[in-house]
């Protein structure tokens, strides 16, 4: 029972650390970067379809972004969707492949991304700590129906503090990593 708790949280704090880094994905550093398609929709024969499905994404050189759709007809579907998406990038369509070149960052931007790069930061450590709370709550919640005793409760809520420990050092590596890559110039 305890072991599950654990497992648990360790499970709850992983998927955390995931989301940190699929949404710092999608914020543009200036470099090329797929995933800052992932959440373009085109509409294909009236269903939203992701353009990641749709065609394929290649990075040919280190700014540019070039997307080749699987069906040569939707080009300009893919090129509206493009456009009518939150990237703020021009799509440059030359009747096979679309190519999107992603512009440099100014000084002043690069820290406006960096800082909300560690609001995005913060409130993933924010969630790990309320994971963190609420394994510790579910134990106490075990001790109390004599499931565990006092003990083992003290020595889980270390093993919990240690996984929480882990999880935010994951945490911040992710944040500086990408802190460095929006800074670099």
């Amino acid at each position: 029972m305890q072991t599950t708790v654990l497992n648990d949280a360790k499970e709850k704090m992983t998927k955390s650390e995931e989301s940190l880094q699929r949404e710092l994905g999608q914020i543009r550093a200036g470099r090329a970067n797929a995933s800052l398609l992932d959440r373009i929709q085109v509409e294909y024969y009236g269903v939203p379809t992701p353009l990641n499905q749709m065609a394929s994404i290649t990075i040919p050189e280190a700014r540019v972004l070039m997307v080749t759709p699987f069906d040569k007809s939707i080009i300009g579907d893919v090129e509206k969707a493009i456009m009518a998406s939150d990237i703020g990038i021009s799509p440059a369509n030359d009747g096979t492949v679309i190519r999107l070149v992603i512009p440099q960052l100014t000084e002043e931007r690069r820290k406006e991304l960096a800082k909300e790069v560690g609001k995005s930061g913060e409130n993933a450590k924010i969630a790990i700590r309320n994971i963190r709370r609420d394994a510790i709550d579910e134990l106490k919640k075990l001790e109390k129906s004599k499931d565990i005793t006092e003990d083992e409760l003290h020595s889980l809520e270390k093993d919990v503090q240690t996984i929480t420990d882990k999880s935010s050092k994951n945490i911040d590596a992710i944040i500086e990593e990408k802190e460095k890559e929006l800074l670099e110039v």
